[in-house]
């Protein structure tokens, strides 16, 4: 990867492979990372620093703002290990089953995933995904619940954003029918040319050189412990799944709610 023999997609794979996570699990699904923050511009300079996310910091972090409050989360908790209040920076995930349906609903099987995992119907119009600039507010900036990341379809599949299958989603708040993903400017409403554009920027110069400082936070050193809190990077104690002994936790009830919390929320990758 180093000598540029192999690209930052297969080596992203690779990890994830490694860390335990696959496409046949949606409760570990491969993560991929936001790579741009333009979401606003005609066209997409690929030579701009500007134009990309922090990849030193988590999506929690990604505004000043932001990572001030959740850093003042994480002090006001004291810590209580196996409790639901237990002090960290997320108590939500960045990869899980439902994000991974969401982003993938207009496609099968993931629609019926979704609808199952929903209780057997759509979500509310507002919260479904169809705008790929407002889940990245959502996720950067607006939502303190929402730190979620991408998936590797985002980086080659132009079919997931399109509603060829012409669900009924409902409309919005506003009045817009929920079809096809809404695509930032620089694709000019072309799937095709999203994905095209996409993957030229998580190949390009400026993610290549930044893009080991983001895998030490999903997949190296700054996962736990003393670096991930400097990072503003600590999740739940329930979401480290390697971190869990179940067997030693006698009471059903609590076991099963742990194994409810993280089947909902998702599961941190094994640290490689």
């Amino acid at each position: 990867w180093q000598k540029r023999e192999i690209s930052n997609f297969d080596y992203l794979m690779y990890l994830n492979t490694l860390a335990g996570r696959s496409y046949n699990d949606y409760m570990q699904y491969p993560v991929f990372p936001w790579v741009l923050a333009d979401y606003h511009s005609e066209t997409l300079n690929l030579t701009n620093p500007h134009t990309f996310r922090d990849l030193s910091k988590p999506m929690g972090a990604q505004t000043v703002e932001r990572k001030r409050k959740f850093i003042q989360r994480y002090n006001e908790v004291e810590k209580s290990e196996g409790d639901l209040s237990a002090q960290c920076h997320y108590c939500t995930h960045y990869s899980s089953a439902i994000i991974v349906a969401s982003y993938l609903v207009r496609m099968e099987p993931f629609t019926q995933t979704f609808c199952s995992l929903q209780g057997g119907s759509f979500d509310v119009a507002d919260r479904m995904f169809h705008s790929v600039k407002s889940t990245w507010e959502s996720a950067s900036r607006d939502n303190m619940s929402d730190v979620r990341e991408l998936i590797p379809e985002f980086f080659y599949l132009p079919e997931f954003l399109t509603n060829a299958n012409h669900f009924e989603f409902g409309c919005m708040q506003d009045g817009t029918v929920l079809g096809d993903v809404q695509l930032p400017p620089w694709a000019d409403g072309d799937p095709h040319k999203f994905i095209l554009l996409h993957r030229q920027a998580l190949e390009s110069d400026y993610v290549s050189a930044h893009l080991h400082r983001w895998i030490d936070l999903i997949f190296g050193y700054k996962q736990h412990g003393s670096a991930a809190v400097e990072a503003v990077n600590t999740y739940h104690p329930y979401f480290y799944g390697d971190k869990m002994d179940l067997n030693n936790i006698k009471d059903p009830l609590i076991k099963s709610t742990i194994l409810g919390f993280i089947s909902n929320f998702g599961q941190i990758p094994k640290q490689v």
